[in-house]
């Protein structure tokens, strides 16, 4: 799965640009308070009128203090994958019961530097585990590819049934970081510049998730 991020769309055109990338399979949208990271973003208001002008399930992550009282509006606007931080959330086990009750389904995300351990057994509670492979808070950055040892652990514990969940990651997937990360067992890449920045949008998604496919593949063959 493909999930463009809108993060490095033109915001003053943005339902062009979800237009522009027909054939993805989610469209990323990065909330940002300027609290829980260094930068802002757009809101609900904005989501919602988005929800208005495309049909392709709205994958909302959540980079915000306090997402407990904030998380289930983007749910009941009609996101249909909303993540929330392990490191913001008060009570992330309550989150995910409300996002689910609510009619969504409940992502957790976890930064570079948070180790994935201690939230295996939360982990249950939700249907997306969401690993940064960059310091959330800002587009373009590079690929941390040492973060690819929490998804080869998530993806045994799903392969074990353990867990049951979509393992999602963000940050620097490109044409030259998808392979690694889908061999290393990630079902959805987020990918804003790999994509915006191309010539044809809709061609970049096919093309990343031709590339994702290939290198799965061979490492389940």
């Amino acid at each position: 799965m493909i999930a463009p991020s809108i993060l490095s769309a033109d915001f003053a055109r943005l339902a062009d640009e979800l237009a522009a990338i027909h054939g993805a399979d989610w469209v990323h949208v990065d909330v940002m308070d300027a609290h829980f990271v260094p930068n802002l973003t757009l809101g609900l208001p904005v989501v919602e009128s988005l929800l208005k002008v495309t049909d392709i399930p709205m994958d909302c992550h959540l980079m915000i203090s306090d997402p407990d009282r904030w998380a289930v509006g983007y749910a009941e606007a009609g996101a249909h994958n909303v993540t929330v931080h392990a490191e913001a959330a008060a009570d992330p086990v309550r989150i995910a019961r409300d996002l689910r009750a609510a009619g969504a389904k409940a992502g957790l995300s976890i930064k570079p530097g948070t180790p994935l351990e201690p939230w295996v057994e939360v982990l249950k509670e939700f249907d997306t585990l969401l690993v940064m492979s960059v310091e959330p808070g800002f587009g373009g950055q590079g690929f941390i590819a040492e973060v690819l040892d929490k998804v080869r652990t998530v993806r045994g514990l799903v392969d074990t049934g353990h867990l049951n969940l979509l393992v999602e990651i963000d940050g620097g997937i490109n044409a030259a970081t998808v392979e690694r990360a889908a061999e290393a067992g990630v079902d959805c890449f987020v990918a804003g510049s790999a994509v915006y920045g191309a010539d044809d949008p809709a061609k970049a998604v096919a093309a990343l998730r031709a590339q994702a496919s290939a290198a799965n593949h061979r490492f389940t063959a």
